[in-house]
């Protein structure tokens, strides 16, 4: 499954140019070069921009995210939205057990 689904995202060109987490041949070494190359333009007086974000708790929205990207690009979208939507959890110590908790997004 995860095969095709790369395989798919790759023929398409989906996915940004520099999204360097969590894909193959796009390492955060790689990333790093490009901030070097701004250093780069910097110390010969040009001008270069970068701008980086680092989203907070941006796991915690992924779900909404990811299935947004499917659904527009017709990957599967109903596995993964079952997948991703109407989860519970809670919490067992011994013979104790905490109340159902539903989870719309990252962790309760």
């Amino acid at each position: 499954m995860t095969v095709r689904l790369y395989g798919f995202v790759d023929v398409h060109n989906i996915l940004y140019d520099y999204q360097f987490g969590f894909r193959k041949n796009h390492s955060t070494t790689l990333a790093l070069i490009d901030v070097v190359e701004i250093f780069q333009h910097l110390d010969k007086d040009e001008i270069d921009i970068g701008i980086y974000l680092d989203l907070k708790k941006a796991f915690d929205t992924v779900d909404h995210i990811l299935l947004h990207k499917l659904h527009n690009n017709g990957i599967i979208y109903d596995w993964f939205r079952s997948y991703l939507c109407d989860r519970r959890q809670y919490t067992c110590i011994g013979p104790n057990y905490s109340e159902i908790a539903y989870i719309k997004f990252g962790l309760v």
